[in-house]
């Protein structure tokens, strides 16, 4: 994605239109225990609607499939709602986003080793890893060991990743060819565009949600090639906070809350 069209996203008006939340992140570390704190009145740093619908919606999704309901397999049920918790968590810099999410890469990962989604399997290992990392460098990767603030994505990051993205991406595309995937380009793109959108998000940086953007768009129509509704359905959820997600993080930075 070219530095003209970020600029075009950014100014976009769809974004400041979205129903806003309070950005400020949710949890910190305290500087002399070391441990998170949550402010008063909320639940594990959630305004009490967003952990109720989020207990809610997620009952109703895995009763369903429990029950057969629908025809939804368990693995998918739990990749949508850990999926749909860890990127709301995301969206509110929430720093229990990094262990929901480590969850989630398992299912999906058991999910896609079924749909022969192969690039996207693989992609479930590296996100544990880069979660682990990323859990990190949220709690500890700010000035003096604090806890990280949103920062701009820098040159030499956007010149890499502009290098990187059709190089890895026409690399893995034969490689899927080679082992029989389902969708060899489409999966080795969105597989490439979300590695580097999970890069600038454990370095959170502010860019990283126009990455998701861009993978999301493709993820749709992908999963639903490859009988994956509800999958899919979650990534058009995942498309809706991306862009509730740039217009907070945006907040945090005009508020300060952002790394010099």
């Amino acid at each position: 994605m070219s530095s003209g069209n970020l600029k075009k996203m950014k100014s976009a008006p769809g974004f400041d239109s979205l129903p806003g939340v309070n950005s400020e992140p949710v949890t910190s570390l305290s500087p002399t225990a070391g441990t998170l704190s949550c402010p008063a009145g909320t639940w594990f740093g959630l305004k009490p609607i967003e952990a109720g619908t989020m207990v809610v919606a997620s009952a109703l999704v895995l009763l369903a499939s429990y029950r057969a309901w629908w025809p939804i397999g368990i693995a998918e049920a739990w990749g949508f709602v850990t999926g749909g918790i860890c990127v709301w968590l995301v969206v509110r810099e929430h720093m229990w986003n990094w262990p929901v999410g480590l969850a989630n890469n398992v299912f999906f990962f058991a999910l896609f080793f079924h749909g022969r989604l192969f690039a996207d399997m693989g992609l479930q290992v590296v996100y544990f890893g880069l979660g682990v990392y990323g859990w990190l460098n949220w709690l500890f990767g700010g000035e003096n060991h604090s806890v990280l603030k949103v920062s701009r994505t820098t040159r030499i990051e956007w010149l890499v990743l502009l290098g990187a993205i059709p190089l890895c991406t026409f690399g893995l595309r034969g490689i899927l060819i080679a082992v029989n995937g389902a969708a060899p380009f489409w999966d080795s793109l969105t597989t490439v565009l979300s590695l580097a959108a999970q890069y600038l998000l454990c370095r959170k940086r502010f860019e990283n949600w126009f990455l998701w953007i861009a993978a999301d768009v493709i993820y749709i129509p992908l999963y639903l090639s490859r009988h994956l509704p509800l999958t899919a359905v979650l990534y058009a959820v995942f498309l809706a906070m991306c862009l509730v997600g740039v217009r907070e993080w945006k907040h945090s930075m005009r508020k300060g809350l952002v790394a010099p």
